[in-house]
């Protein structure tokens, strides 16, 4: 199996593609990350105090080479969401396999950040489509964790829909978190 921070897949769907994310992103992903009603949903657990509520280009693009530092180091791939109609860039995606002494060590965190006009039921299901399909083996993984805030109803849609379910406890001190297994409809 090739190593996914060797060569970073590209995945498209009917609607979407998830390529790496690079710094020809950073204007688009601006809209993204200066989103004052999308920063709330996003998942900034356990990220040493960013909530990834970006309002400059330059910290858009400190952001971006982080991300780029952290693939060359693997520790985490971010992939820009890019609409296939318009070649927009609406929001990233993370994966990271988790490594810790507690009961979800080996499971992949699956992060989405979406401007709040794309967080709907139907982008995010084609988000979780290539998660369901791929990233399982990519990222040699049993399971996927990920985040969804009791108001951001139409992730909560596309999560259920999709064969994730509540996780009942926390992840660390972190609550809202949902699970799929491999294999699982």
């Amino acid at each position: 199996m090739k190593d996914i921070y060797e060569d970073c897949p590209v995945y498209r769907r009917e609607y979407l593609t998830l390529i790496q994310t690079d710094m020809e992103d950073a204007v688009d992903l601006l809209k993204c990350y200066s989103d004052e009603n999308a920063v709330p949903i996003f998942n900034s657990d356990n990220c040493h105090g960013d909530n990834f509520h970006y309002t400059t280009i330059e910290r858009m693009r400190q952001a971006i080479d982080f991300w780029s530092f952290s693939y060359t180091n693997k520790y985490f791939i971010r992939w820009t969401v890019r609409l296939n109609s318009s070649n927009e860039r609406i929001g990233t995606v993370e994966m990271f396999h988790r490594l810790a002494e507690d009961e979800f060590n080996h499971y992949g965190v699956l992060r989405i950040d979406l401007q709040s006009s794309y967080e709907t039921a139907s982008v995010i299901g084609e988000i979780l489509e290539i998660a369901n399909s791929y990233l399982y083996e990519a990222f040699q993984v049993e399971a996927i964790l990920t985040k969804a805030i009791p108001g951001a109803k139409e992730r909560i849609t596309a999560l259920m829909d999709k064969g994730y379910q509540t996780l009942n406890k926390k992840l660390m001190v972190y609550d809202d978190y949902y699970v799929r297994y491999n294999g699982q409809n």
